[in-house]
């Protein structure tokens, strides 16, 4: 035991205490606070952007389809064939066109019913927007008439139906109701827009015109700034006057569901939303360059008229998101978000979209009228009248919504036997003479 004692001692004397204070004062490769920290948000901020990327891009089974995208990029630049530019520009665009939807509905968790509705349908549009932009750029004019033309039907008879339909057959226990009056207004905007489209079109086919080729685009460009009048009333009495026009009629029913906050809670923040609708826009408005240009190849390879391009396929890709956002809301039985979504989409295509080409196209010298063609103006008349009697009670249910998609099969099939009686080439022709009037002053 005493033999222990200086071993103790030797071994702590051997230790200098005067080394081991400045060993913790002064190490030589200890990062410092704030690097730490610096390396703390680049990690969450690299983990917040790959979670996004994760839920945006991974997340839903039609992301399958966004590599075909790049590929008619791919095929565009190595080859000349127009049809599978086409064919595969289509369906780049069909899940970005979705995803824009879904980052829509994403912000309108943090805006509320009637901000969210009207954001629904204003990115829901973005896609037809930006080709019939780009369709302008061509001098394409019959195209950017016909894809808006086909947009309304397409939102009116098939969005909608397949949200009545599906909805009718997920509650198929009981009636479906929504807001009549809300259906309403959105009904009366659509005659109007009618109204506005059936004039110029029995203007000129009657021969009535004061100044031939003159009176037909003047009062087309009249109109276009009354509607765009009308439109931004119809915005200012949705957000002011009628605060709660997209809720739910069976909202005090539905907080009773334990469920319903955990359906409704958003999967990425505000900013996130916003920089993804920025983003998509960006990627859809690239796709669609290459879209429009193979518009005409693709008629030829494919053996299908240009109208039946414009006024059926484009729409049904551009108007995926409302697909989404429609069938959803109505299989959660929320018919009121479905309408504003299907409906309130119709009436900013007719009562904005088209309107704002004809305005754009008469700052920039391209002779754009509301002038649709006879049986295209039939066409929308009889189906603004067809949902119009279809809406009037209020209520919903799988039937209905199999009528319309009816409707929309004979819509579709008449388009495909129809010729149009102005081409795209002709319609070309017409607008380079006009700027070169134009130029020489010979048209005001």
């Amino acid at each position: 035991m005493g033999s222990l004692q200086p071993r103790n001692d030797s071994l702590i004397s051997t230790v200098p205490t005067d080394r081991k204070m400045p060993a913790l004062d002064t190490a030589p490769n200890r990062p410092s606070d704030s690097s730490i920290v610096e390396n703390f948000v680049l990690r969450s901020i690299m983990n917040r952007i790959f979670r996004s990327v994760k839920i945006v891009l991974f997340s839903d089974k039609i992301n399958l389809l966004i590599p075909f995208g790049p590929l008619a990029i791919v095929v565009q630049n190595s080859s000349n064939q127009q049809g599978w530019v086409f064919i595969l520009s289509l369906l780049g665009i069909i899940p970005l066109a979705e995803r824009l939807g879904w980052a829509t509905e994403q912000l309108a968790c943090y805006t509320g019913d009637t901000v969210g509705g009207l954001l629904n349908a204003t990115f829901g549009n973005a896609t037809e927007l930006i080709i019939s932009m780009y369709a302008m750029k061509n001098g394409m004019l019959r195209v950017i008439q016909q894809s808006l033309l086909g947009s309304i039907l397409s939102n009116m008879l098939l969005v909608l139906g397949c949200a009545f339909f599906s909805g009718g057959i997920v509650h198929h226990n009981k009636e479906q109701v929504f807001n009549k009056g809300t259906a309403l207004v959105n009904s009366g905007l659509l005659m109007m827009a009618v109204m506005g489209l059936l004039f110029p079109a029995v203007l000129h086919f009657t021969h009535t015109e004061l100044h031939a080729g003159k009176s037909e685009l003047a009062l087309s460009r009249f109109s276009s700034c009354v509607m765009l009048i009308a439109y931004g009333a119809y915005l200012y009495f949705q957000l002011t006057s009628q605060n709660n026009m997209y809720s739910p009629i069976n909202e005090e029913d539905g907080n009773q569901d334990g469920n319903l906050v955990d359906e409704e809670a958003p999967r990425i923040s505000r900013w996130e939303s916003i920089v993804w609708l920025f983003v998509l826009t960006v990627w859809i408005s690239a796709l669609s360059e290459y879209l429009v240009n193979a518009i005409e190849g693709a008629s030829v390879s494919l053996n299908m008229p240009i109208a039946f391009i414009s006024v059926i396929l484009l729409p049904i890709v551009g108007n995926a998101a409302e697909h989404a956002g429609a069938i959803m809301f109505a299989m959660k039985d929320k018919l009121d978000l479905s309408l504003g979504v299907a409906i309130g989409s119709s009436t900013q295509i007719a009562m904005f979209g088209i309107p704002f080409c004809v305005v754009v196209g008469w700052i920039l010298g391209y002779p754009v009228d509301l002038n649709f063609q006879l049986f295209e103006t039939a066409t929308l008349f009889m189906s603004v009248i067809v949902v119009a009697f279809m809406l009037q009670e209020g209520t919903s249910n799988y039937l209905k919504g199999l009528m319309l998609l009816l409707c929309y099969l004979i819509v579709a099939a008449s388009f495909f036997v129809h010729k149009d009686p102005k081409s795209v080439g002709e319609f070309l022709q017409c607008s380079i003479v006009y700027r070169g009037q134009i130029m020489l002053g010979l048209t005001k």
